[in-house]
């Protein structure tokens, strides 16, 4: 084994040993988080863990099979995010006082 070699495994053991300490404090972090979007983004951390994963493996066997089966993951992370967005945003607006949904009394604005 020549001295990159030795270097490029060095390098992809570092990276794999980073990637379960990181996927153990994410679990910890899953399991204590003190709010539900807390733990969203603990699981859309998980995606990105796993395609960091999947791309320490490709790299380690030099194969590019991997490749289209983290991009299918980055696009189910990324919509996934979006969504868990969207829904909290709505959960989370502002009421009024009274408990109700803000409104207005012009009737233009719904024309608008």
């Amino acid at each position: 084994m020549t001295a990159p070699e030795r270097v490029d495994q060095a390098l992809l053991t570092c990276a794999v040993v980073l990637v379960l300490i990181a996927g153990g404090l994410l679990l910890a972090r899953i399991w204590k988080g003190p709010s539900m979007l807390d733990r969203a983004i603990s699981l859309d951390v998980c995606a990105a863990l796993i395609i960091a994963g999947l791309g320490a493996k490709s790299a380690f066997a030099r194969d590019p099979f991997y490749f289209p089966i983290m991009l299918v993951l980055a696009f189910l992370g990324f919509t996934g995010s979006v969504g868990i967005a969207r829904f909290i945003a709505v959960r989370d607006r502002p009421r009024d006082p009274a408990g109700s949904p803000p409104h207005s009394d012009d009737p233009q604005e719904g024309s608008r």
